[in-house]
């Protein structure tokens, strides 16, 4: 199983699971980190020592070989199968051609050393340093919570202002270091499938030609390199179009900062709370870190301030009612009244803030709930006449004039152009009749496509089971990206880039978090299957009417192993050339 998603907003609670998960990536940084080192240190042995060539290449696949790459989610694409195994191929192949092969490595520094070290600097380094500022702010930010928490009401009004804006500075300035660590810690964890990868594949390459293998080898390597390559680029493809959600999702959740009311299967609200309690010589303030599930009304309590002498577990009560405490009936701020089945009187709870409290009493129909905005109307959501002649009159033009524009689709268009065609289409004072071959408008602004967002689950027994007006619109958009890439050799738009440009938007997730932005590689192949197999598809619904295959655990057999060195058919190829990579 792999490491499950950091989601951002996971980031402001900072609950004792997140920190649970978030050591677990740490953990896989120092492994990376270490990997790395025996990588580079290796990879110098072999250049510098040819006597212990031999010697140096064993162990080097030896490092291959004990390294297995961790991954975020649960499920696997094909690229990534193959990317995941490549280190197993690579040591193979090694442990083949390592007899008798001692020849002197040239230009190995530049293929392997450097970019690991480029590697270890620019993205462990950096998520190092990240690391050691949310540290330190951590540190700053509970510090100065607990202070806040012993201040008294009877204090002058001038000082509690001053100090709860000095806590919600010192809260935004953790919250920030964390969501930035956070990111950083992902996206090497993302990077490394391909940054760490692509150098001892071109390493490989490397050695492979310098000692002049035989003919057979090197048929065989060169289909599984390009095999590789293609899962290599295609990963990388997936990781940029990933990225780019991850980082708009990351600017607007640094821009509200604020704990949101779940409606799921996932706790309804969580975070810390002071909780009061009486023993035989006072009163103390304890604090819990607490979970309200709404549906079943059970509230958790997990201590996080272990007393001498006292053994502290977790409480799990069943919520009655929620009541706001007044603030004439006790010297502290921010607090509320639970009953609950399992005790007799009243639990007096603390939250951190006026505004967290309001959204603990929301989440436990309290008395002053947040007032939501009323859903959209349905009527918006729905196709219509009019957004079906939109679409084909966009359609039209772009196969009469765009079919064989280099990077159509990819290249956008003028914001404000595209604003002006849809304000002048749908306005129901004009008859929407748009000329598309005026002057100001270009091929860029009819392709960008924001407003289609269908939720396609699998593939052809899926298709069916939309209404049919969605399906009419599906394979009207499908049949006209065919078009598109069958003119592939002039305008580059292969079905691969069709995937990665229509599948985030086709298959937009209902909520935007780190686990849907990682679900897009999958949303990109599914855009391929419906273009691949577009006449099987729409043909007509599948002959047997079943549910959609769930995805099976990965403990399961695959469908598909990945691609190997030694299972694959000899084939002629031309003798092998130094690899050239995209570095951004």
């Amino acid at each position: 199983m792999g490491h499950p998603p950091l989601e951002f907003s996971d980031c402001y609670s900072d609950s004792p699971d997140f920190r649970e998960r978030l050591k677990c990536y740490e953990n896989e940084l120092e492994k990376t980190n270490k990997f790395l080192k025996d990588a580079i240190k290796d990879g110098n042995s072999v250049i510098n020592t040819i006597k212990e060539y031999s010697l140096a290449v064993q162990k080097f696949s030896q490092t291959l070989q004990s390294f297995q790459f961790d991954f975020i989610g649960d499920t696997l694409t094909d690229d990534e199968m193959n990317i995941a195994e490549s280190f197993r191929e690579f040591a193979g192949l090694l442990q083949d051609v390592e007899e008798g092969r001692m020849m002197l490595v040239q230009n190995a520094c530049d293929l392997l050393i450097k970019p690991l070290e480029k590697f270890r600097k620019e993205q462990i380094g950096v998520t190092k340093e990240r690391r050691k500022k949310f540290e330190k702010e951590s540190e700053k930010y509970y510090s100065q919570l607990d202070k806040h928490m012993n201040l008294s009401s009877k204090k002058k009004e001038t000082q509690l202002q001053e100090a709860d804006e000095q806590l919600d500075k010192e809260r935004q300035t953790f919250y920030e270091s964390s969501i930035e660590y956070v990111y950083q810690i992902q996206q090497v964890q993302d990077r490394k499938k391909f940054d760490v990868v692509e150098p001892v594949l071109a390493f490989l390459q490397s050695v492979l030609t310098l000692n002049n293998l035989t003919v057979e080898m090197t048929q065989d390597f060169l289909p599984y390199k390009q095999e590789l390559q293609l899962s290599l680029q295609n990963t990388r493809n997936h990781f940029e179009s990933t990225r780019e959600e991850m980082e708009e999702l990351m600017k607007r959740k640094k821009g509200s900062a604020q704990i949101c009311i779940r409606h799921s299967q996932q706790a309804t609200m969580e975070g810390y709370l002071y909780v009061q309690e009486k023993w035989a010589l006072g009163v103390t303030w304890v604090k819990y870190y607490c979970k309200y599930f709404k549906d079943s009304k059970l509230f958790i309590m997990v201590p996080m301030e272990q007393k001498t002498g006292t053994k502290q577990t977790t409480s799990q009560l069943t919520l009655k009612s929620c009541v706001r405490r007044k603030t004439d009936s006790t010297d502290k701020r921010f607090c509320l009244d639970i009953e609950t089945n399992e005790r007799c009187s009243p639990v007096l709870l603390q939250a951190i803030s006026e505004v967290n409290r309001k959204q603990w009493m929301e989440a436990m129909d309290g008395k002053e709930p947040i007032y939501r905005s009323p859903n959209q109307k349905q009527a918006e959501m729905e196709l219509n006449d009019l957004g079906f002649k939109f679409v084909r009159k966009c359609i039209n033009f772009v196969e009469t004039k765009g079919l064989t524009q280099e990077g159509v689709y990819r290249t956008v268009g003028s914001n404000i152009q595209v604003q002006k065609l849809l304000n002048a289409f749908f306005d129901p004072k004009c008859p929407a009749d748009v000329d598309f071959n005026s002057t100001d408008m270009d091929i860029k602004t009819i392709t960008k496509s924001e407003n289609l967002d269908y939720r396609l689950g699998a593939v052809h027994s899926l298709v069916y089971k939309l209404p049919e007006r969605n399906r009419e619109m599906l394979e009207l958009l499908i049949k006209h990206l065919v078009s598109v890439c069958s003119h592939s050799i002039e305008n580059l738009m292969t079905v691969s880039n069709m995937g990665v440009i229509f599948g985030p938007t086709l298959m937009r997730a209902e909520e935007e978090t780190v686990a849907a932005m990682l679900d897009i590689k999958f949303q990109n192949i599914v855009m391929e299957i419906l273009i691949e197999d577009y006449s099987k598809i729409f043909k007509g619904p599948p002959e047997e009417t079943t549910p959609p295959p769930i995805p099976p655990p990965r403990v399961t057999p695959r469908r598909r192993q990945p691609i190997t060195i030694s299972k694959r058919p000899p084939r002629l190829f031309p003798g092998l050339q130094p690899p050239v990579f995209e570095r951004k």
